[in-house]
């Protein structure tokens, strides 16, 4: 007589609705669920009733947070009638609103990512570099590989930034791209103004001792020569 093989989960099972609140507590994004039915050993559908009676438990007790399906995905999010606590906690001098130089060097980098620091400040007409690195600190950019001719750091918006805006895509940006210029139009417009440097026939005559210092050329607005007054944040 063949003895029968007990079946074995592969990891211990506690109480059900207990372990998947201690899972959802720690989540940073919304869990699907089959990753929590694989975490807390129970079988698919069993979890999804538990998650559908702990949504259905936390609305009846009136909680201060409720647990949605979203995408896919189970989170804890705050109860919407207590927006304006919440609110009120993380603006009270915890954050500093962006200020306006920051919102357009993000804008820059959400129509034309993936983009380098140079091509954005050609585009603003100053150094961005502060800026960005607060739009980085905020969370709101990262990094996105190399440029393949140059070797400088391409950087692009951040899935924190859609959920801060309120839109589940790039797809979803107002159409505001026409508005902003054009890469080769640039390019073009600087080495028209390059130009007439390029291919100055009379040679300079050579400073003598009492000659004054020869100015410079002007430099082009888009030079990226200037600097932004602040590093992106406004005082609270």
């Amino acid at each position: 007589m063949t003895a029968e093989v007990e079946e074995t989960l592969p990891v211990p099972v506690a109480a059900l609705r207990p372990s998947l609140e201690a899972l959802l507590m720690v989540a940073d994004q919304p869990m699907d669920t089959v990753t929590l039915a694989t975490a807390v050993g129970y079988p698919v559908g069993e979890v999804t009733e538990a998650l559908d009676a702990l949504a259905a438990e936390y609305t009846e007790q009136g909680r201060g947070f409720e647990l949605r399906n979203v995408g896919g995905g189970w989170r804890y999010y705050t109860r919407e009638e207590y927006a304006a606590v919440v609110e009120a906690f993380v603006l009270d001098g915890q954050q500093a609103r962006l200020t306006q130089a920051a919102l357009e060097t993000l804008a820059v980098v959400a129509y034309k990512q993936p983009v380098s620091r140079a091509r954005v400040s050609a585009i603003r007409g100053v150094n961005v570099d502060g800026v960005m690195r607060t739009l980085l600190t905020r969370g709101l950019v990262e990094e996105a590989g190399h440029d393949h001719e140059t070797g400088a750091n391409l950087y692009r918006t951040t899935t924190y930034f859609l959920e801060r805006i309120g839109v589940t895509a790039l797809d979803d940006l107002p159409e505001l791209a026409p508005y902003l210029p054009d890469m080769d139009d640039l390019e073009d417009e600087l080495a028209e103004m390059a130009a007439p440097v390029a291919t100055e026939s009379t040679p300079e005559p050579a400073p003598g001792p009492d000659s004054a210092p020869h100015p410079g050329h002007p430099h082009s607005p888009h030079s990226g020569d200037g600097t932004e007054p602040d590093g992106g944040t406004e005082p609270t």
